[in-house]
């Protein structure tokens, strides 16, 4: 009992309404993270969720992807997760106005946050637009509505940006959600809107640091992220299991 429960302080677990998220496995040794990946599916609570997704580093070999497999996940998708201080000023090249969800009907905001994520380079969601919302209030909050933000151009709606602290932590600013809409890209805006995100992370969330991942076929957000002072922590290959 006591190798499990060292097996999960040095792991990160986040649950939601539909799903279950495994990180941080680079701080296992292999051995380790097959014994929790058996584990895990030994929990019921665990076994019986919708969605299951593991983070796997990529310094496993292919003996993780087999025990994986096994067990019924697939490879979804590989991302790059980043890191950029926020101890200095942050320059923003232009400000866009934004609206919370405090201002706005759930379903504008819906539509608009669906619609941003319409050809996204990113592997799509396995879970739908209504239970990604619930995801957001159950792991964000009371405050959730405050991080749900839309990003404006005069009255046109440009994209959507979702700032908020870890929960579990004090200083790590994270982006829940960050997308142009489709008719928006390739226009320069991206670099400034997460400029102005990572600003809201520092001065209106008390963030100290600030921690992104996307795919490592998002090649556009990846050139954002390098533009705008990101540095980058690892690459992981992302497992799914859906029910």
């Amino acid at each position: 009992m006591k190798m499990k429960t060292d097996l999960y302080k040095k792991i990160k677990v986040v649950k939601g309404e539909n799903f279950v998220t495994i990180e941080d496995s680079k701080n296992l040794a292999e051995y380790e993270l097959i014994r929790l990946i058996n584990d895990l599916m030994n929990q019921s609570d665990v076994k019986n969720t919708k969605n299951i997704n593991i983070l796997v580093e990529s310094k496993f070999s292919e003996q993780v992807d087999s025990e994986l497999r096994q067990n019924g996940f697939k490879l979804h998708d590989e991302n790059v997760t980043v890191r950029k201080e926020l101890d200095t000023h942050i320059t923003v090249e232009q400000f866009y106005p934004l609206k919370t969800l405090n201002e706005l009907r759930e379903n504008e905001f819906k539509t608009i946050w669906q619609k941003s994520m319409e050809g996204s380079l990113n592997a799509p969601s396995s879970l739908n637009i209504d239970e990604q919302m619930r995801s957001v209030e159950v792991e964000l909050g009371p405050g959730y509505k405050d991080s749900c933000i839309v990003a404006y151009e005069g009255e046109n709606p440009i994209g959507v940006i979702m700032p908020h602290i870890e929960p579990g932590t004090k200083e790590e600013g994270r982006i829940f959600y960050f997308g142009l809409i489709p008719e928006e890209r390739g226009k320069g805006k991206s670099k400034p809107l997460h400029q102005q995100a990572l600003a809201s992370l520092k001065n209106q969330f008390d963030a100290s640091y600030y921690i992104g991942s996307t795919s490592h076929n998002n090649k556009p957000m990846l050139k954002t992220f390098e533009r705008n002072g990101c540095r980058v922590l690892e690459r992981n290959k992302v497992y799914k299991r859906k029910m």
